[in-house]
């Protein structure tokens, strides 16, 4: 009888762990290269990470230009909960914006 218990108990553990990330499957993918002009791309997997960016030529003056990308990525923690970045990458560096994020 112990032992069914046992086996009991710990068959519930390991259908409770989660999935191997090495197992995680691409469920959307899309890319869009518009050249030296910018891209387009977002994904999102079976293990609920997601990310999408976007990039476009920004013109600086006297000949100078360089892409400001803009973009945001979410994933599920250790503790259940989904947390999403949202950055800017331009002229003034990378900037990511979270709740979770510590601001200095």
């Amino acid at each position: 009888m112990k032992f069914a218990i046992v086996f009991a108990a710990v068959l519930a553990v390991a259908l409770a762990a989660p999935a191997d990330e090495r197992d995680a499957q691409v469920l959307k993918y899309e890319n869009d290269n518009l050249g030296v002009d910018g891209y387009n791309f977002q994904y999102e997997t079976s293990n609920n990470i997601n990310r999408a960016e976007t990039a476009e030529l920004k013109n600086f003056g006297d000949d100078v230009s360089a892409l400001v990308v803009r973009g945001s990525y979410s994933y599920t923690g250790p503790d259940g909960q989904v947390y999403t970045v949202n950055y800017v990458a331009d002229e003034n560096g990378f900037q990511p914006e979270a709740p979770h994020i510590p601001r200095l």
